[in-house]
Formats: C-alpha cells, sequence, structure tokens
C-alpha cells in the first residue's frame, strides 16, 4: 500500500474543480490511468495491471489481473485443443476451404503460449478464489513499497495537463462564441508575417496580410480587430483576427451608429475592398427613418469616427430597395441616370445601360465601382453604354 500527499492533491483538485470547471472524477481517473502508465514504465512491467486511488484516504494500489487458463502442454500452449479444433473443423472440406481462404484467415484461432505475467492455471487460481473458473479474471495486489514518490511526480504532471487541458477548453469555448464579433486587444508582439494581439486571456494572430493596406500597427495600442475564425490545433487555441474583412467594417458600423445597434436600421449587406472602398446597403422598417442620414451623422461625425478606424477608406452608404433593379442602380452610385434590366432572375444577372458620361463612374477605378455594387447586390452586372447597346442589338431610348 502507498500513500500521497492525499491533502496537497485534494486541494489542487478542489481548486481545479471551482476554478477551471473540471470535474474532480475527471482528475481521478486521469491520474489512476497515468499511474498505470508510470508503474509499467518505472517497473518495467508488461503485466495488466491497475491502479486504485481511494478518494478519502489517499491509500494506491496496484492490481495485477490474470486471466485463469488451462494447464499449458509440453510447448507451452494453453487453447491447442481449440487450435485442434479449428483446423479439423476446416479440413473435412477441401473445396469450402480454398473458396474461403482469405475468410478462415482471418478467423484463424492461433497458438497461445503461457504467460505468467497475464496468466494463472486454474489450480492456482482456486487456491486464491475458490470455485473460479477457466476464463474468469484474478487481481492480485502488487503495489510496490516507494510507488509514492512516482505518485507524487504523476500527480503534479496531471495536475498542470488538466489545468492546460482546461484552458484551453475554456477559451475555445469563449470565443467560438465571438466569431465574427469585434473585440479590442493591445499589440503586444510582431514578426515578419503577423503581429500578435494581447485579448486578455489569450493572444490573438493578426496577419499581416489581414490589416488595411496603408495603415501603420504601432506596438503597445489598442486595436479594433475582427475575430474571423477560432480553431483548436495542437498547439492549443488559435484566434485568427482580421482589419480588412468585410464584416470588420459592419461591426463598426453597429459601434458608432446606435440606431444599427438597437435594430431601428438594418445593414442588408456589405462590399469591401480594403483600404480603398466599402460600400454598405441599409434600410429601416421604422417611419420616418432616414438610415442614410443617420449613419453619416451631424457633419459627417458618425461616418467619420468609422473612416479614420479603417485609416481614410471611403465609404458609400447605400439604401437599400427590394426593387432589385432599383437596388442596383443605387448600388452603382455615384453614377446617375442608369437604366437597370434584369437579364436572368435565377442566375442574377443584370445590365446596366448608361450615357456616356456617367460609364466611368458606373465602372469605377479599374471596375472597382462596379465590382462593389455586384458583390453588394449579388447580381452578375454588365455596364454598357447605349452605343454599345444598340450595336447588339439593344434598343433603349436614351433619356
Amino acid at each position: 500500500m502507498s500513500k500521497m500527499d492525499i491533502k496537497e492533491f485534494r486541494k489542487a483538485v478542489e481548486v481545479l474543480e471551482k476554478e477551471k470547471g473540471i470535474n474532480e472524477d475527471v482528475i481521478y481517473d486521469a491520474m489512476e490511468l497515468a499511474l498505470t502508465s508510470a508503474y509499467k514504465k518505472n517497473y518495467h512491467s508488461l503485466s495488466n495491471v491497475r491502479v486504485d486511488i481511494d478518494r478519502e484516504t489517499g491509500d494506491m494500489k496496484v492490481f495485477s489481473f490474470k486471466t485463469v487458463v488451462h494447464d499449458p502442454d509440453e510447448f507451452g500452449c494453453i487453447n491447442q485443443e481449440e487450435v485442434d479444433a479449428y483446423y479439423q473443423a476446416h479440413m473435412d472440406d477441401d473445396d469450402e476451404e480454398e473458396e474461403n481462404e482469405d475468410a478462415l484467415k482471418e478467423e484463424e484461432v492461433k497458438p497461445i503460449k503461457y504467460d505468467p505475467r497475464i496468466h494463472l492455471t486454474l489450480e492456482e487460481a482456486q487456491k486464491i478464489v475458490p470455485g473460479i473458473e477457466i476464463g474468469e479474471t484474478i487481481e492480485e495486489e502488487v503495489t510496490p513499497r516507494d510507488f509514492g514518490r512516482v505518485a507524487a511526480s504523476t500527480a503534479k504532471q496531471v495536475v498542470v495537463q488538466k489545468i492546460r487541458e482546461a484552458e484551453r477548453n475554456n477559451i475555445i469555448n469563449e470565443f467560438s462564441d465571438k466569431e465574427g464579433e469585434m473585440v479590442s486587444g493591445m499589440v503586444e508582439m510582431e514578426d515578419v508575417r503577423n503581429y500578435y494581439i494581447n485579448l486578455g486571456r489569450t493572444q490573438g494572430i493578426l496577419p499581416k496580410t489581414e490589416v488595411i493596406p496603408g495603415e501603420t500597427i504601432k506596438m503597445g495600442s489598442s486595436l479594433k480587430v475582427y475575430i474571423s475564425k477560432v480553431e483548436n490545433n495542437s498547439k492549443g487555441p488559435l484566434i485568427l483576427l482580421s482589419r480588412n474583412h468585410y464584416g470588420f467594417v459592419k461591426r463598426l458600423f453597429e459601434l458608432e451608429i446606435p440606431e444599427i445597434n438597437d435594430g431601428t436600421i438594418l445593414v442588408y449587406s456589405v462590399a469591401r475592398e480594403a483600404g480603398v472602398r466599402s460600400k454598405v446597403a441599409v434600410y429601416s422598417e421604422v417611419m420616418n427613418v432616414d438610415p442614410v442620414g443617420a449613419c453619416i451623422g451631424e457633419h459627417g461625425s458618425r461616418i467619420n469616427r468609422i473612416i479614420d478606424e479603417l485609416s481614410g477608406e471611403k465609404i458609400d452608404i447605400i439604401p437599400y430597395d427590394r426593387d432589385e433593379m432599383k437596388f442596383i442602380e443605387n448600388a452603382l452610385s455615384p453614377a446617375r441616370n442608369l437604366h437597370v434590366c434584369i437579364t436572368d432572375e435565377k442566375k442574377k444577372t443584370a445590365l446596366v445601360i448608361v450615357d456616356n458620361e456617367n460609364l466611368s463612374l458606373a465602372i469605377g477605378k479599374k471596375g472597382l465601382n462596379v465590382r462593389l455594387a455586384a458583390r453588394l447586390t449579388h447580381f452578375k452586372i454588365d455596364v454598357k453604354t447605349y452605343e454599345q447597346a444598340r450595336e447588339d442589338g439593344i434598343n433603349i431610348i436614351e433619356g
């Protein structure tokens, strides 16, 4: 029998249960499994063993359990009768054996050698437990006198491991619920590829590919970030952050526009090319509410705070309209005098005809405006002038 410092261990278990939410049975079960492995390693045992810890006294016992078997034959085999019976049954029909050769190999009964570490003869077993039968298991205590030393070291390892597992699970549970949300953290470290943001209980990773192009990130500064992904890998929780995700713009609008935060104004969609321009479609189902004006704020106060956070990125606030053609027209702002036609409702394609004066505005520099409008409306938009449309056989009256 061996005993570890049960007071110290129980105190650690109680702290884990209270502060980390780990049930004490989980700790004790893990401890018993760890001690089983430690016993086999430290005492070079190949026996089938288990360790039992008394939750109240701290007493530990190591049990070796053995299977009751027939007396070994002259070759040390304990199941020769089964082997013989198997081959006798399958040698009677040669044709059947050939047809089912592969299946027979899987079912083959192989000789088992007697091993005193895991086997006990019936005669030996009945001296310990009268009436025990072949195939049953018998346990024998084999606790070493110095097992407490092994237990103390193992206990520390188990406690540390469970603390790490609990912290990892708690962080994953906490931040999984925040995926798609915006949080603030302090810029703590930087390497070639990433910034490392202190989020309180853990550290998030902001890849340099996920910052706004052209912005400067300063060490020690407070930074708003968007939680784009939460993973649990072999090294622990991985919190991936972003500042160029379109969802970051939506969360900034929720933060800065009270009417969006309380649901008076709704964000229908966001399209973004970080560092250049975003389009945000908004609407309200409340009478006499101007969603675009509310987002801009008095003298542009609200939208300017968002623009400042986005390092000067331009923002178009677009009124959403249930009329798809009107919505597409709005989305192509600042272009005006547009003629919109839905060419395929199922494929979500649209043709927009513009005059020469508004063509460059509708398309935008390097196609940016029409590209963002397409993402915002979820339509594939083709822009043509009236002249191009007529050349394609489309007759539209200008004006």
